[in-house]
C-alpha cells in the first residue's frame, strides 16, 4: 500500500521543483522530505526523481506515478470531507441582487455565519434573470430577486421604486441623442428605459454599459449619461429627472423573496431575517 504521507511529499517536490521549497510548504525539514522520497523509491524499487539537474524533475517512472499520487490524495480529501459532513449543518445557497450584496446585507449575513460555524453559507450575486434561472434549476436554496410581477410561489414581495438619475454637475438630459448608462442586454431596467424614451420619440444612444450597479450609479453621477436605477442609489452627485422633463415614472418593479419548502432550521431562520430586513427597508423608503 502506498503511504499518502510519502506521496504528498513526492507531489510537493515535483510541484516546487526542489526539496527546500517543498519542505517549507510541508513544514518539514529538507532531510525529512529527502528521507520520505527515498522510502517511497525503495518501496517501489525505482527512481522517481532526477536530482542531477538544478531543478528536480520526475523520471519517467515518476511521471507515471504523479497522476496516481494526485488522485490518491484527492480521494483522501474527499473521504475526509464526506465524513465531516456528518458533523456539519450542510450548505445553504443564497442568491441576491448585486446592490443588496453590499453594506445593507453583509452585517446580517456575517452575523448569521458567525452564529453557525458548521453551516457553509454560499452567496451568489448578479443580474436578476440569471439568479432566477439558477433558482429554478435547483442551484439556489434562497433567492432575493427583482421582478416586474412576482411568481406565484414567492414568500414575500416589496415595491422597488425606480428613478431617472442624471449628473447634478454635468447633466446629460438635454443632449441629443440622449446618452444612456445601462445594464447589459437582458437586464431589468434597460428595456424599460428604451421603451419609455421611444414612447416619447426621444433619440438615444448607449454611452456606458456595465453589470455593476455601483459602477452605473457612478457613471451617471459623473455625467456619462442618464440611467434608470433604484431610488436608494441616489447620491449627492445625482439629480432626479421628472415626467415634466420627459422622463416618465416607471412603476411595478418588486423585490421578491423565494425559498425552498425543504429548508432546514438554519435556512428558515435566514429566510425570516431576510424578510424582516427587506420589509424594514421598504418601510424606510416609503417614509423618505
Amino acid at each position: 500500500m502506498l503511504d499518502p504521507t510519502l506521496l504528498r511529499s513526492f507531489v510537493m517536490v515535483v510541484d516546487a521543483g526542489n526539496f527546500t521549497r517543498a519542505a517549507e510548504h510541508l513544514h518539514l525539514t529538507q532531510s525529512t522530505v529527502s528521507q520520505q522520497i527515498l522510502r517511497l523509491e525503495q518501496s517501489l524499487d525505482c527512481r522517481l526523481l532526477d536530482r542531477s539537474q538544478r531543478q528536480v524533475l520526475p523520471t519517467e517512472e515518476g511521471e507515471r506515478l504523479l497522476g496516481y499520487a494526485r488522485r490518491i490524495l484527492l480521494l483522501g480529501e474527499e473521504a475526509r470531507e464526506a465524513l465531516n459532513m456528518e458533523h456539519s449543518e450542510g450548505v445553504l445557497r443564497l442568491g441576491m441582487p448585486e446592490d443588496f450584496a453590499g453594506e445593507r446585507m453583509m452585517p446580517l449575513l456575517a452575523a448569521f455565519s458567525a452564529q453557525r460555524p458548521r453551516l457553509r453559507l454560499e452567496i451568489s450575486s448578479g443580474l436578476s434573470h440569471e439568479l432566477l434561472r439558477q433558482y429554478r434549476n435547483g442551484e439556489l436554496d434562497l433567492l432575493l430577486v427583482k421582478q416586474w410581477g412576482a411568481d406565484s410561489d414567492c414568500l414575500a414581495r416589496w415595491p422597488e421604486p425606480l428613478c431617472w438619475l442624471d449628473s447634478a454637475a454635468q447633466p446629460s438630459a438635454r443632449r441629443d441623442p440622449l446618452p444612456l448608462v445601462v445594464f447589459p442586454l437582458g437586464a431589468l431596467y434597460r428595456q424599460e428605459m428604451i421603451h419609455a424614451l421611444e414612447g416619447n420619440s426621444r433619440r438615444w444612444r448607449i454611452s456606458y454599459c456595465s453589470a455593476s450597479l455601483a459602477s452605473l450609479a457612478a457613471a451617471a453621477g459623473a455625467g456619462m449619461g442618464v440611467s434608470l436605477l433604484p431610488l436608494r442609489c441616489q447620491q449627492p452627485s445625482h439629480q432626479v429627472l421628472t415626467a415634466e422633463e420627459g422622463f416618465p415614472s416607471i412603476d411595478g418593479l418588486e423585490l421578491v423573496l423565494y425559498a425552498r419548502a425543504e429548508l432546514g432550521s438554519a435556512g428558515r431562520s435566514l429566510c425570516d431575517q431576510l424578510r424582516s430586513l427587506c420589509g424594514q427597508t421598504a418601510a424606510d423608503q416609503l417614509r423618505e
